[in-house]
């Protein structure tokens, strides 16, 4: 809890705090243009002010902070990838989540829960062996278990033989935790707008303006504006962005769709995920089921959901949770994933001179929050990209030099 929310429930008068400035006029230049407003975004100009110094910063969205994939995504934060590259990456990401309701003096809800992904092959039970070994390898706190030890951490899960895929063994990965999607792009925001950060709601970018190879201005719907520097995080919507400015990417924008029940008394402390059932589920603090499973097998930049995938994800839930038969699914929704072919990020430097990308997030943005805005705004600040982003430059598909994290995607997230 943020020593902030204490203060606050003690005074008699119950101050209301403002976040967010009211909106103004955009100014012809600024040192840092950030387009997209989600967490990666808000995070970025956050960290570009308070730990760079640099405060004439926009950050534009064409809709509202946090509007996009921010507030689509189911919201779990992990670090128990399948390559050296990714585990560290996400790790200290992790370390960023566990501290930020305190840094920020706002309340993200973060919750540590434990995260089981599970295993129903012998084939899968070597992978979460292989995974768990990187892990620890790394100083990452993961293990691979058996039935009466999963039995102990969720007994509510159906551990017999008579379904179609039984449950032989998990990987358990204790620090895996929710977060309240939402309060992370707003504290960002509020902690960047403090410093002087001017964000510009309702500014859709309409196009890049170079000269000799560099970025020199944006246009948006409200006039063009001057820059030294671009920073791109607009997430399912990367491709049509960078097209605006000159260049190519290696991703296809895909529909992710999720679901939530109606509310249950608390029974579901871990993160359960299966990846041969394709679904996964974490129980919220109001007590709702968020679930969801893979991406759509189609491109499509839209957020429609479907009966298909509620009826099928259904089905896998029962396999897992038999007694939730009667439960109402009380709402659902999709977000736009812009895969890559490895199933890692992209992020640096691009054809453009000091036009810098935050791209490639496909399902596993939001546990990267932190640890992306902290390094795309040292890699800002410095000119210089950072060694924990090396891995995941664009050219790496030119260079035949891919992080291969297709198996640690295991359903989608």
């Amino acid at each position: 809890m943020p020593f902030g929310l204490i203060k606050y429930g003690f005074n008699k008068e119950y101050p209301a705090r403002v976040d967010l400035p009211p909106a103004c006029d955009l100014k012809d230049s600024y040192d840092v243009v950030i387009v997209g407003g989600g967490g990666h975004g808000c995070a970025a100009a956050y960290y570009l002010a308070t730990e760079h110094g640099i405060t004439d910063v926009a950050v534009l969205d064409k809709g509202y902070l946090g509007g996009g994939n921010t507030a689509r995504n189911t919201a779990i934060i992990r670090a128990n990838y399948l390559t050296p590259d990714g585990v560290n990456f996400y790790a200290e990401s992790v370390g960023l989540y566990k501290e930020l309701s305190n840094a920020l003096d706002y309340n993200i809800m973060y919750s540590e829960r434990g995260h089981l992904t599970l295993a129903h092959t012998d084939s899968a039970v070597r992978t979460m062996r292989w995974r768990a070994e990187v892990n620890k390898h790394l100083g990452v706190e993961s293990e691979l278990i058996f039935a009466d030890e999963i039995a102990r951490l969720c007994p509510t899960l159906d551990l017999s033989d008579d379904v179609r895929f039984p449950v032989l063994a998990a990987l358990y990965h204790p620090p895996g935790s929710i977060a309240r999607h939402d309060a992370v792009a707003w504290g960002y925001a509020a902690g960047a707008a403090r410093h002087g950060v001017e964000f510009h709601q309702k500014t859709e970018v309409t196009g890049i303006v170079k000269e000799a190879g560099r970025v020199v201005a944006v246009e948006t719907e409200r006039g063009t504006v001057k820059c030294g520097q671009v920073i791109q995080a607009v997430a399912g919507s990367s491709s049509l962005v960078a097209r605006m400015a000159g260049f190519k990417l290696p991703i296809r924008t895909i529909p992710l769709q999720a679901c939530v029940s109606q509310p249950l008394k608390p029974f579901l402390d871990p993160i359960i995920v299966s990846g041969s059932l394709h679904a996964y589920v974490s129980q919220s603090a109001r007590g709702e089921l968020v679930m969801g499973g893979s991406t759509d097998p189609y491109p499509l930049y839209g957020t429609r959901s479907s009966l298909d995938f509620k009826e099928g994800l259904m089905a896998h839930m029962l396999e897992l949770f038999p007694f939730l038969g009667e439960v109402k699914v009380l709402r659902q929704w999709a977000g736009m994933a812009d895969m890559t072919p490895d199933f890692s990020p992209v992020m640096g430097e691009t054809p453009v001179e000091n036009y810098w990308l935050d791209a490639g997030w496909g399902t596993w943005g939001f546990k990267a929050t932190p640890v992306c805005g902290k390094r795309m705004a040292e890699t800002v600040a410095t000119g210089r990209v950072p060694d924990i982003l090396q891995p995941f430059r664009l050219s790496r598909f030119e260079e035949f030099d891919q992080v291969g994290e297709k198996g640690a995607a295991s359903v989608g997230h």
